[in-house]
Order: structure tokens, then C-alpha cells, then sequence
């Protein structure tokens, strides 16, 4: 690379060279008529227009040739006498050396002039290119959009696309750039990469992607607090290294935007791992408790069982009371395993024609004790169809959503449940008259652990959240509202086709 880039050079400068020689040359040709009148010291203002015009676009050294050039043709062609270096007139000295002194002051003010606006051009350029990227990178959000705003400017700008490796939760580098599969890291850059984060030093090696010579630079991305990874270039651009600078610069803002990324991203598994553990004891005591009273009164009534004989009265009471706890333990042993279906998706539904009849019955039979305060309505059209359900599971929705009203229902008021079949869609309505949800807190009922009342105790507020899981898994939807006189309604509509359509 670097013989050919030598090589590159010289012929350009020698061009720049020959096209200044030309031009003057040219220009003398021109002016051969203007030789032999009193005219020659027009063609010295013409020499000096073009010394001043090849200034703006070449380098000093061409400059300085084409003011000697000038100055040598004008003297040896259009001087008298001619054909010679030799200056008869004390007066044309005096202007062959101030031609000569102010084409080269002119020409060299010129090409310092160009080059410095050039260096201000491209200052401007840097500082330009630099505010922009320091400008997204200070709205980039999450460690993955910070590295394509990083590749996107790199780009732009250098030519070049970086390749970041980036640190995940094990310490290990993992490529966070998105490249082609010709590009993918040779073996000598995997080994290089893992020598930097070793060394956290910049390592340069020969990549080898290609035909034409490439190097590439690691370098290692360590910022203020930690180190976060490697950043690797690919270039075989000659005025790289003049853009050195402004890469470093680069870099650092990079650095800084991923390492903010990285510590914003540390403290929200923090926060996660604080709210999971607060949850997890909040959760563990609440449970906790919840087995603790059906346990205890479990636990009470078979000891008195033991040491009553006498009166059957009082051990059927006894008996009847440990069948409650029973069945209250075993809700919420099957509340918590359906949950866990739930979240596992292990969670398989069995259609098959069911009536709906004999769902609304298996479940107010359920919870026969629990309903013997209240006045309950059932109301289903007569030749209501077969529906296509899992009786299982819509079994557990009901049981919930009705069991969840009995804890929220003054006692002797009235609690609806109604069926509707339309174009399809089965809608199933649970009404109560209770004391419905707090508006502000009703989008969140079917979230687990919910309750209506943070003073409310009994229950750990998966009943709800289990009902919209059973109904989802069919394909349907459940919703809730509060009524206008007072209590809840929640609506469940399930898709099912009549039995005729079925297809065997």
C-alpha cells in the first residue's frame, strides 16, 4: 500500500508540473507576435495573470517553476535583445526582477491563501461533522441505536464502517455490527480483539479480507467507569492518518454515548432485580398467609374432631369446615398452577359442543355455598346452540369471575349471568351489584396481583388474570365496565361456529 500510494503521488505532482510549464508555455506562444514591437511589457502582465491563475489550483512548488519559466521565456524571447539573457536597458532589469519577485510573491501568497481556506473549509467540515454526530448521540436511546448512529456518521465521513464487539452479560465479545458474510472478522482479528481487551491497547494487523491490502485497527472501547468492548476499523486510506484526530474525537464521543447506555442499562437490571425481589417477598408472604388460614382451620377442626364423640351435630359442623378449607386450599394451589401454564405456554385448549346449560350449572353448583346469599339470575335463550369451548377452562373463568363477585357483593343483591349467540360470536355477561372497580384503576384488573383495594386482604389477585388467559387461548376477548347503578359487568365473547358448519 504504501509503495503505490509513492507512487501515486509522484505522478500527480508531475503533472501539476508539466501543466504549469504548458500553460506558460502556451501563453508565450501567444504572444510571439507582441517579440519585436515596443508591446513586450504586455506579455510580462500576461505571464503574470497566468502565474496569478495557476495559483488557485496548484501546490507552491508548480507555482514557483511557472513564475521561473515566465520569467526566463520573457527575458530570453521578448527582452532586447533577443535570443539572449542579456538586458540592455538599466529600466528592463529593474522590471525583470520585480516581474520576477512579485509572480512569485503573487503566485505563493495565492496558493497559501487557497490552502489556508481549504484547512479552514475542512476545519469547518470536522467541527460540522463532529456537532452532528455528538447530536444524535446525545438523543440516541439503548445501546443499539447509539452504534448505528455511530456507523451511519463514521461512514459518511471517513468512508469506512466500524465493527463493534461489545461485551454481553457473560464478558464475552459479541459482534454488534450487522456485516456481510465476506466481511465476517478473520481469525487474526478475533485474536487481535481478544489482545486489546487484554492489553486495552490499539493493535494494527493485516486483515487479509481481500485482494487489495487492508489494515486494520483495533481499538480498545474503555470508557471512564468500565471497559465495554473493541472497536475495529477497516481502511486503506492514504490521509487517514490526517483524520487521526478526528477520529479520536469520534471515538470519544462514542465511547461516551455507549458507556452512558451501558450504565443507564446496569442500573435498570437493578432496578428490576429490586422490584423482583420486593415482589418475590411480597408475593412469598402473601401466599404465605393465604395457606396459612385454610391450613389452621384445617388443622383445628380435625383436633377437635379427635376429642369430640358426643354430638354428631358438631362434628358435621367440624367436618363441613375442614371441606371449605379444603376446597379454599386447593384454589389456590390450582390458581397458582394455572398461572404457570399460563406463562410457560404450555397451555393446550380442547374444543369440543358443549351446552351451555350445563356450564352455567356445574358452576353455580361449585359455589352453591358461596351464592346461598345472594339472588342469582340466569338467563339463556331457549334453543340456545351448542358452542365449541373448552369446558374445562371456561369452567375456571366463570368460577373466578363469579367467586370474585361474591367477595365484592353485599349479600341479598342481585348477580346476573347471561348468554347471547350473534353471528358467531358467543357473549357471556356476569353483572353484579357491588361496589365495582375505582375508574382510575379499572385498565389494570387483569393484571396478576391485582386488587381493587390495596387495604383488601384475602386472595392473591390471579383469578382475574387466569379468566383472561383461559379466554384469550380460545381466540376471544373478556372486558370489564362499571355499571351505572353501581357494581361491574364483565363481558366475555368467544368466537364459535354453530354445530351445522362444523366440517368432519
Amino acid at each position: 500500500m504504501g509503495l503505490h500510494s509513492v507512487k501515486t503521488k509522484i505522478r500527480s505532482r508531475l503533472l501539476h508540473y508539466l501543466f504549469s510549464v504548458f500553460f506558460i508555455g502556451a501563453t508565450a506562444i501567444a504572444c510571439i507576435p507582441l517579440a519585436k514591437t515596443q508591446g513586450y511589457h504586455v506579455v510580462s502582465f500576461l505571464l503574470l495573470f497566468v502565474v496569478s491563475l495557476l495559483s488557485l489550483f496548484l501546490s507552491v512548488g508548480p507555482v514557483v517553476v511557472a513564475s521561473t519559466v515566465a520569467a526566463i521565456i520573457w527575458n530570453y524571447f521578448f527582452i532586447p535583445p533577443h535570443l539572449t539573457f542579456h538586458i540592455d536597458k538599466t529600466e528592463d532589469i529593474l522590471i525583470f526582477g520585480l516581474f520576477f519577485i512579485i509572480a512569485l510573491i503573487n503566485g505563493v501568497m495565492h496558493t497559501r491563501i487557497r490552502n489556508q481556506e481549504k484547512i479552514t473549509r475542512e476545519r469547518e467540515q470536522r467541527t460540522h461533522a463532529l456537532f452532528q454526530l455528538t447530536k444524535e448521540l446525545s438523543v440516541a436511546s439503548g445501546i443499539d441505536e447509539v452504534i448505528k448512529v455511530s456507523e451511519q456518521h463514521t461512514c459518511n465521513y471517513f468512508r469506512f464502517t466500524p465493527i463493534f464487539l461489545i461485551y454481553d452479560d457473560n464478558q464475552s465479545l459479541e459482534l454488534k455490527s450487522k456485516i456481510k458474510k465476506e466481511e465476517e472478522l478473520t481469525t487474526l482479528e478475533k485474536a487481535g480483539a481478544q489482545r486489546v481487551t487484554a492489553e486495552s491497547k490499539q493493535t494494527i494487523i493485516d486483515s487479509g479480507i481481500s485482494q487489495h491490502p487492508k489494515l486494520s485497527i483495533l481499538q480498545p472501547i474503555k470508557g471512564s467507569k468500565m471497559n465495554l468492548g473493541v472497536i475495529i476499523i477497516r481502511t486503506n486510506d492514504p490521509a487517514f492518518d490526517q483524520k487521526e484526530n478526528l477520529w479520536d474525537a469520534f471515538l470519544t464521543q462514542i465511547i461516551n454515548a455507549l458507556e452512558r447506555e451501558f450504565l443507564a442499562e446496569l442500573a435498570r437490571k437493578v432496578s428490576f432485580l429490586n422490584e423482583s425481589d420486593r415482589l418475590y417477598r411480597t408475593l412469598f408472604n402473601s401466599i404465605s398467609h393465604e395457606f396459612r388460614i385454610p391450613v389452621a382451620a384445617i388443622m383445628g377442626a380435625a383436633d377437635s374432631l379427635l376429642n369430640e364423640t358426643k354430638f354428631p351435630t358438631i362434628q358435621k359442623a367440624l367436618s363441613q369446615e375442614i371441606i371449605t378449607a379444603s376446597l379454599r386450599l386447593n384454589r389456590l394451589i390450582e390458581n397458582l398452577l394455572n398461572m404457570s401454564r399460563l406463562e410457560s405456554g404450555h397451555l393446550s385448549v380442547r374444543l369440543d359442543w358443549h351446552d351451555l346449560n350445563d356450564l352455567f350449572n356445574k358452576v353455580t353448583d361449585d359455589l352453591k355455598e358461596e351464592l346461598k346469599p345472594y339472588d342469582l339470575d340466569i338467563i339463556i335463550p331457549e334453543n340456545f346452540p351448542l358452542v365449541r369451548i373448552d369446558f374445562g377452562l371456561m369452567e375456571q373463568v366463570l368460577y373466578n369471575i363469579l367467586h370474585n363477585a361474591t367477595q365484592y357483593t353485599n349479600p341479598e343483591t342481585l348477580i346476573k349471568l347471561l348468554a347471547d349467540y350473534t353471528d358467531g360470536i358467543l357473549t357471556i355477561t356476569i353483572k353484579d351489584h357491588g361496589i365495582g372497580f375505582p375508574e382510575e384503576r379499572l385498565p389494570y384488573v387483569f393484571e396478576k396481583f391485582f386488587k381493587a383495594s390495596h387495604n383488601q386482604t384475602g386472595g392473591l389477585g390471579l383469578g382475574l388474570s387466569i379468566a383472561k388467559g383461559f379466554v384469550q387461548a380460545h381466540g376471544g376477548q373478556i372486558m370489564v365496565e362499571n355499571n351505572e347503578n353501581g357494581g361491574a359487568s364483565f363481558i366475555i365473547k368467544l368466537p364459535t361456529e354453530l354445530p351445522g358448519f362444523i366440517s368432519i
